[in-house]
């Protein structure tokens, strides 16, 4: 199964439109599936004088209210019209968090056919209830969540009568940058069995190797922050990726996918030719004449493996020989055969 990537460019677009249809532009070249937006109405969203996070403080004015800053990074209903075609154009599917029931409603409008809860939104009841009755695949981040948490959500989304298969859940860790005892990837097994969806990683750590890890361990679905410069004011930038990491996440994620293969044990296609040059055959320790017996004295085992295999060493001592050997000439299977045949 192919494993959907998710280039999250939540906000690095910093409320500009042409920045984000570049990162579209990163995206696409990157050959991720999707690129991930957020739509959201900082009025609505925040009340003016709440405080940013800590990571936020950090990373821009430590002054400036969240409402403020969210205000710097909104973008229109338009600029999302825009985005969505020119994601068309770049053959990379667009998708969106709404965090509201009226941004919920327009993105449903232009015909986006997945949805993205983010983990802030996973107990806005109302904001749950709308999307459930939309026919969108939703995917779902899991940060700052308790079980009755996500059980609550996963009934809302689910009530509707919306298959499962329209319903995946990502792991997650709402920290900017995660620290890696805190990811916790096991966690996707004990997802999946409780609620017996698609499950994969919805990543903030610092480099790219823990979401290639989750797709070694089940993961189909990997969201990660990516920005156009990690040196740019904003929140999310430090956190995120830039566009070559984004690209090299893309390709070894293939490159795992392709490794995972079958459950079968076997020799593999690549590996067969190497196989009589890698492995042993019995051959005469020294010079062997015909009527000679077989024996540990003057049998061994060396490379190639054309020859009698050493398992068969046993099978071969005390037989009487049927021809003359030079020293290091591999012992003829007709030795065998002949003999099978008494």
């Amino acid at each position: 199964m192919k494993t959907i990537i998710i280039a999250e460019a939540g906000v690095n677009h910093n409320g500009c439109l042409e920045t984000a249809i570049e990162m579209v532009n990163q995206a696409s070249y990157s050959k991720a599936d999707f690129i991930k937006f957020q739509y959201f109405n900082a009025s609505e969203l925040v009340i003016p004088t709440e405080t940013k996070a800590n990571y936020q403080k950090k990373n821009t004015d430590n002054n400036e209210t969240q409402y403020e800053m969210l205000k710097r990074l909104e973008l229109r209903e338009s600029d999302f019209i825009k985005l969505s075609k020119h994601c068309a154009q770049k053959n990379i599917r667009f998708l969106c968090s709404p965090f509201s029931i009226s941004s919920a409603d327009f993105l449903y409008s232009i015909n986006s056919s997945f949805v993205k809860i983010s983990s802030g939104n996973i107990t806005d009841r109302p904001l749950l209830e709308t999307i459930s009755k939309k026919n969108w695949n939703i995917i779902f981040s899991i940060g700052m969540s308790s079980i009755t948490e996500i059980d609550d959500a996963f009934k809302i989304l689910s009530k509707s009568g919306k298959s499962k298969k329209k319903i995946s859940i990502l792991l997650c860790t709402s920290q900017y940058p995660t620290p890696f005892n805190d990811v916790h990837l096991r966690a996707m097994k004990s997802l999946r069995e409780r609620y017996g969806v698609k499950v994969g990683l919805s990543d903030h750590t610092v480099g790219i190797h823990i979401p290639i890890a989750a797709v070694a361990l089940g993961a189909t679905l990997i969201e990660k922050h990516f920005t156009l410069d990690k040196n740019m004011s904003g929140p999310d930038h430090k956190a995120s990726i830039d566009s070559e990491q984004l690209k090299n996440m893309v390709s070894q994620i293939r490159d795992v996918e392709k490794s995972l293969g079958i459950s079968d044990i076997g020799p593999r296609k690549s590996e067969k030719e190497n196989l009589p040059k890698a492995r042993k055959s019995i051959v005469a320790l020294n010079e062997i004449k015909i009527g000679d017996i077989f024996s540990s004295k003057n049998l061994t085992t060396m490379r190639p493996g054309y020859g009698i295999s050493p398992m068969k060493i046993y099978e071969l001592i005390g037989l009487i020989a049927k021809k003359t050997y030079k020293k290091n000439d591999l012992i003829d299977i007709s030795e065998l055969e002949d003999h099978s045949n008494e």
